[in-house]
């Protein structure tokens, strides 16, 4: 149990440690936590290699937990994405590269034959083609949601806050109980946190959802350091709980994430904000409405933050076991959803233009894809390696500290 203050270079130790754990655990999380390897992959490839999309915002770590349901301010539910720290504008063929290489990484998880790889592959192409081709049916409506995922989204449309505070921060107190999750603050830190609420441009984030009163008081009950996530471990991550209103008081969970450089590839000449959290919140606002109306980007110290009210029908997209069907109908349904965020940026002749792109990249059957299926089978290799060596070199750490 934690219950002292962790020093600012201590606490990012002990989260450097625990991600390599989490990336220890399965070639599929290694894959989530190492966006840098693929970032290195695409800035090698030879001009040509991968299709040349237009200029737009894309998610730049688009794998499978980066995608799932979430609620606009008005209580509806729907899967986008859902996290876009790594958000430029830049070649939407890299979301698909991406989103290929997290799906293939899930099947091998699931002990599915490499044939299967191949028809995810295909199912991709067809679900984002699809999606942006202003002549495809498909693109009209959002594809039905996979039997794999209906529980989830199910599950999702009726939680209520009494399911986030259970899981959260264990239960419906007024508190946040610190542990192994949740880190104590220094004062500064939450003398900080408590004058970023303060400010108009915050406190409105808080009163847009469920039709609070505008000027209703909002009060920090508590706050604390959170060890969240996988690559983004490290940076400043804070759980804060707030006390909306005074006769009838409402909870609300709100997170604050530090905005970061982004190391995804983007094109040259183009127009992004230049501090860090705005952009990541520009770029929701394009390619995640129902996320990017619920976010604000502030100073915070010397760092750039967004902060967002956590809703409890927020929910990332898990793929633990699958089976063939499984596995080929999310390809398609995720690489829809992808290929939606994608379109709304774009008007009806570009669409077409990138649509017809990757259409002449296709060839027909299971070769219609190949140079997506080139790009994954590279990866997955290249993946394969490092995950192994990095398992090596952990257990090598742990048999080293268990001797001395």
């Amino acid at each position: 149990m934690t219950s002292a203050y962790v020093e600012p270079n201590a606490r990012a130790k002990a989260l450097l440690q625990h991600q390599r754990l989490k990336m220890a655990r399965s070639s599929h999380a290694y894959v989530r936590g190492n966006t840098t390897r693929f970032y290195d992959w695409l800035r090698q490839r030879k001009a040509g290699d991968l299709p040349e999309g237009p200029s737009i915002w894309i998610c730049g770590d688009c794998h499978v937990g980066n995608l799932g349901s979430l609620a606009n301010a008005d209580g509806r539910v729907e899967i986008q994405i859902r996290d876009l720290d790594q958000s430029v504008v830049g070649n939407p063929a890299h979301d698909l590269v991406r989103l290929g290489l997290s799906l293939a990484s899930a099947a091998r998880g699931s002990d599915l034959p490499g044939v299967t790889t191949a028809h995810i592959i295909e199912q991709i192409i067809e679900g984002y083609v699809g999606a942006i081709d202003p002549a495809s049916a498909v693109g009209s409506k959002l594809q039905a949601t996979p039997e794999i995922l209906l529980p989830a989204l199910k599950s999702a449309k009726s939680r209520s806050w009494h399911h986030l505070a259970r899981e959260q921060i264990a239960d419906m107190k007024p508190s946040i109980p610190l542990g192994r999750r949740f880190w104590p603050l220094d004062p500064v830190e939450r003398a900080e946190i408590e004058k970023l609420f303060q400010t108009e441009h915050v406190r409105s984030l808080i009163t847009i959802l469920r039709s609070r009163d505008d000027d209703a008081k909002v009060e920090l009950l508590d706050a604390a350091y959170w060890r969240k996530g996988c690559s983004s471990l490290g940076t400043l991550r804070y759980c804060v709980l707030l006390g909306v209103g005074e006769k009838k008081r409402e909870l609300c969970l709100m997170d604050i994430k530090e905005g970061v450089p982004a190391a995804a590839p983007r094109y040259e000449n183009v127009n992004m904000p230049e501090d860090h959290a705005e952009r990541v919140v520009e770029g929701c606002r394009h390619l995640s409405p129902y996320l990017g109306d619920r976010m604000r980007a502030a100073p915070f110290m010397t760092h750039s933050v967004f902060v967002r009210e956590l809703l409890p029908q927020d929910l990332k997209v898990e793929l633990e076991s699958m089976t063939r069907e499984d596995a080929t109908s999310v390809a398609r349904f995720l690489a829809n959803v992808v290929g939606r965020a994608h379109a709304r940026q774009m008007d009806e002749a570009t669409r077409g233009d990138w649509a017809a792109e990757l259409k002449r990249r296709s060839a027909g059957a299971l070769d219609a894809s190949a140079w997506l299926w080139s790009a994954v089978a590279d990866l997955l290799a290249i993946h394969e390696r490092a995950y192994l060596e990095h398992c090596r070199r952990f257990a090598l750490e742990v048999d080293a500290k268990k001797g001395s």
